[in-house]
């Protein structure tokens, strides 16, 4: 059951942002001033430090308050760390399509998360208020989940030069084929052209956009709490980078990750689509999401081992009659 939102201090929300600020400047200036290629044993050390401020924060939450609330922003906070596993999918093959190299790579998702917590902040501002104004619109968002997971099933990744975003940014942007270090921009032939790397920036720009599009809908299935739907966001958007940086290479074995998170889409889109009939609760919500990211998972790790076991059974020499 979706409850009222409670009237948070403006304190609370400068607070929350100063302690953004803070990381991202700490990330950004102490821990990765100079570029280097982030190793699975880095990622997995942030990954778990994101993983434990926001469970940290969700206790607080808890405190602060109570346990409806606190129970809203674990389960808002697992559906978008979910959803975010997609990003990763595309992420590597834009990283890959134009060559980045892997020391440069943590500074492109840097910037580009930067900006998505701006355009996330603004689309859950008006998402809310829309929702506030206009009930029905409630059953929009509903059916629009459910399409899109059923979309996830069906559609094919596409290469990023396949897409308009591409074609777009390639029309308006003047730009090289040629890295300058860590730079965006550089000068060829007398003219200040931009670089892949400001390219690939610019299309993991319009991939964030995308698919926020998909899971800030999938939140307010959840709760309209501005400040719940708000900072559980910002908590997953947090530590997408180190997620993609332990997942990135193991992609390919999370062959039904996919048909997990578009069972998670189509499960929040009926369920807010059906929020005047049947009201779930977050208790219940939670488990159920959970589950079905649970046996995605599984059955991927289930059908790895399967083909590595395949793999090395038939590279055993058989012996001769």
């Amino acid at each position: 059951m979706m409850l009222a939102a409670v009237v948070v201090s403006p304190w609370a929300w400068a607070l929350f942002l100063l302690f953004v600020v803070v990381m991202l400047a700490l990330d950004l200036g102490v821990f990765h001033r100079e570029s280097h290629s982030v190793r699975p044993r880095e990622a997995l050390l942030w990954s778990g430090v994101w993983i434990t401020l926001a469970l940290t924060f969700n206790v607080g939450v808890w405190i602060w308050l109570g346990g409806d609330k606190a129970l809203e922003f674990l389960t808002g906070y697992v559906i978008e760390y979910s959803l975010s596993v997609d990003n990763i999918f595309v992420f590597a093959i834009i990283f890959s399509a134009f060559r980045v190299p892997t020391n440069l790579q943590h500074r492109v998702l840097f910037w580009g998360i930067l900006s998505a917590l701006v355009l996330r902040a603004a689309m859950i501002v008006l998402g809310v208020a829309l929702l506030e104004r206009f009930h029905w619109l409630i059953y929009v968002f509903g059916a629009f989940l459910v399409l899109t997971g059923i979309k996830l099933l069906v559609q094919k990744e596409k290469h990023p030069e396949e897409g308009l975003g591409f074609r777009i940014v390639r029309r308006l942007i003047p730009a090289t084929t040629r890295y300058d270090g860590q730079r965006f921009f550089t000068i060829e032939n007398g003219k200040r052209v931009a670089t892949p790397l400001f390219v690939t920036l610019v299309l993991i720009e319009i991939t964030d956009v995308i698919f926020a599009v998909d899971s800030i809908p999938a939140i307010f299935a959840v709760t309209m709490d501005p400040f719940i739907v708000f900072t559980s966001n910002i908590f997953a958007i947090l530590g997408l980078r180190s997620l993609y940086f332990l997942l990135a290479d193991a992609v390919e074995k999370f062959h039904y990750l996919k048909i997990g998170l578009a069972a998670v889409l189509i499960f929040v889109g009926i369920k807010m689509a059906a929020i005047d009939v049947l009201k779930l609760p977050s208790a219940v919500s939670l488990p159920i999401i959970v589950g079905l990211l649970g046996a995605s998972i599984w059955a991927s790790l289930a059908r790895a081992r399967r083909l590595a076991a395949a793999g090395t059974a038939s590279e055993v020499p058989r012996e001769l009659p």
